[in-house]
């Protein structure tokens, strides 16, 4: 297990601020004895949860050409038909969304290989990540993956009430591979798919995703 690169500096920072924290409630207050091991387990817990917040495991994915892999890891929110406006034009899709609460793994891998035909970034609002509108009026990131020509699926990245912050790490014309990551979300968040309507969906509302690992769906000719 290592930290992913978003969190080293910030957990550097808040290892210091906490030291110094109970190093000034130790040295310059009256505290009991108690309250102090309070205030340390307290710290302690704090550092251990954005510490786990950060990690960032190896996976090993299964390639395969046919299959659409999870991008994160998460909890299937969404599974539905829908029309989808900003690249598809209004065209009907498969929608699929994994919602990723603050305890899930953050880092976000390529469902796909193939070419990134679309990217964009759009200011937005902090509305929670499951709520319907987050997907159009949040702070997010679109991509859009051509696995051959005219079969495309798009991925979007939401930043949530919590995540403030969204890491994109590709970009228009540029060639990817299944598994790998494409991007980090800071804290709540969610990512949306949305899939030619002759996909076959693999997972079913509620399931537990892993990124890199679970099979969201299948092309049916690939």
């Amino acid at each position: 297990m290592k930290i992913h690169k978003e969190g080293r500096v910030f957990l550097v920072v808040l290892l210091l601020v906490l030291a110094l924290v109970n190093f000034l409630l130790t040295e310059y207050t009256k505290l009991s004895s108690e309250w102090l091991t309070t205030a340390i387990g307290v710290s302690s817990l704090f550092l251990i949860f954005f510490v786990q917040f950060f990690r960032s495991p190896k996976r090993k994915t299964e390639m395969n050409k046919g299959q659409i892999i999870a991008p994160a890891d998460g909890k299937v929110v969404v599974i539905e038909k829908t029309k989808e406006s900003e690249y598809f034009k209004d065209q009907e899709r498969i929608q699929i969304s994994i919602f990723m609460s603050p305890l899930n793994v953050h880092v976000n891998r390529n469902p796909v290989t193939g070419l990134i035909k679309y990217f964009k970034y759009h200011p937005g609002k902090y509305l929670v990540a499951w709520h319907p509108k987050s997907s159009t009026e949040n702070e997010r990131t679109t991509l859009v993956y051509e696995v051959r020509k005219g079969v495309e699926i798009l991925v979007r990245q939401i930043a949530g009430a919590l995540a403030r912050r969204i890491k994109c790490y590709v970009e228009a014309d540029q060639a990817v591979i299944q598994g790998k990551e494409f991007g980090f979300i800071k804290f709540g968040s969610r990512v949306d798919l949305f899939l030619p309507l002759d996909c076959e969906v693999k997972v079913n509302m509620g399931d537990k995703t892993t990124g890199g690992k679970t099979v969201i769906a299948e092309f049916p000719d690939l």
